[in-house]
């Protein structure tokens, strides 16, 4: 058999050595030829392929096959093409069963914790923010137990994911030995059956043509048209094989590109045990103590600006009450100001005083005239009465 059907990797082209000096400046100038694109050989199954033991085998198998038998001819390599069909169904039910969704969900729902980790409320007064220090360190220290439970839980997810790869690496080793034993098994049944086609045909097939030609007879006739039609239907059925042969071909590539996906993804969470994870955890740490450091912070911050603040208003206070104290000790008992208005007001008290007292002797001078008067005109009157 030729092992270069399953060798999927091009080999590199040797490199172009020349004693031309001028030669790449020459391959610049010059205009490339157009690549001429050489058509793959076909490959050719024949027993050139078979080891000396295996054409033996094919020889011996060849002599036993009977194309005139309906039910020989019908279950010729079912065997082998029923092992393709349920090493294929394996291959599939192998990838389908290769599922990291759920991994994809842990390592999301760990990014949302490892992202509300950071997220703080805001505090507000100087109370409110020593309040709610403990409170907030409690809150982070839980919020990283939880993220590093999920660690914990993506790390044991990784570790059995890695173990099922690798029992999937050995295990599509063994597929890919059986399709080759597979491959092989169909390409002896078909050689066998080229073989013993081709000398059925060049034997019993061209008998029976001459025989029907010799004696002109319509049974002969169609005793070498139904040979003819058997050998037909026998070569469908080896067409039938290739087209299995060639699903073997196709199957062992495929079987290497998902071993290889199992190897890549299996290093990869390796790395990410060994490498990532690690890492998570001590930026954690690393997030965590600076948390620790900033809150310290904004605590000596909160002080310091609390005794500033305490401090202006303090001197503000000082200040206005050392300024009141200063000017009430420089007043005398009483206020010149308070004195000249007492002053003037008891001069104009005494002018007002003065003026009533002069008016009360004029009106009392005027009084003593109109009691005088009224004294005598009662005097006269009565006098006149008594005359």
């Amino acid at each position: 058999m030729d092992n270069n059907i399953f060798d999927t990797e091009k080999q590199p082209s040797a490199p172009s050595l020349t004693l031309d000096p001028f030669g790449s400046a020459a391959a610049a100038e010059t205009a490339p030829e157009p690549e001429i694109k050489q058509e793959p050989e076909p490959v050719k199954l024949d027993e050139s392929s078979l080891s000396p033991e295996e054409q033996k085998i094919v020889n011996d198998f060849a002599a036993k096959i009977d194309i005139t038998n309906s039910n020989v001819v019908m279950q010729y390599g079912a065997s082998a093409q029923q092992k393709i069909a349920n090493f294929s169904d394996t291959a599939l039910e192998n990838v389908r069963t290769k599922d990291f969704g759920e991994m994809g969900d842990m390592m999301a729902n760990l990014v949302v914790e490892l992202k509300g980790i950071t997220e703080e409320d805001e505090d507000k007064g100087f109370l409110g923010f020593f309040k709610k220090q403990n409170k907030r360190i409690a809150t982070m220290k839980a919020k990283y137990d939880k993220a590093e439970v999920s660690v914990n839980n993506i790390v044991s997810a990784l570790e059995n994911h890695q173990i099922t790869l690798l029992k999937d690496i050995s295990m599509l080793d063994k597929m890919y030995q059986v399709n080759l034993d597979y491959f092989k098994e169909l390409t002896m049944y078909i050689i066998a059956g080229k073989k013993k086609l081709a000398q059925e045909r060049e034997t019993t097939l061209v008998q029976l043509q001459e025989k029907a030609k010799t004696t002109n007879l319509p049974e002969d006739a169609q005793a070498a048209n139904d040979f003819n039609e058997m050998c037909t239907r026998f070569e469908k059925k080896l067409y039938d094989l290739e087209l299995t042969r060639m699903i073997s071909v196709q199957m062992a590539p495929q079987i290497r590109m998902i071993q290889n996906n199992n190897t890549i993804m299996s290093e990869k969470i390796q790395s990410t045990i060994v490498n990532t994870i690690p890492l998570w955890k001590s930026q954690m740490i690393i997030a965590l103590g600076l948390s620790h450091s900033q809150q310290a912070m904004e605590a000596q911050r909160a002080v310091t600006n609390y005794t500033n603040e305490l401090l202006k208003k303090n001197a503000e206070a000082l200040h206005q009450g050392t300024v009141e104290i200063a000017r009430e000790s420089e007043r005398g008992v009483v206020d010149i100001e308070t004195l000249t208005h007492t002053n003037q007001q008891l001069i104009a008290t005494l002018d007002e005083v003065q003026q009533i007292q002069a008016e009360g002797r004029e009106k009392r001078r005027a009084a003593e005239a109109e009691l005088g008067r009224i004294e005598g005109e009662l005097r006269t009157k009565l006098l006149n009465i008594k005359k």
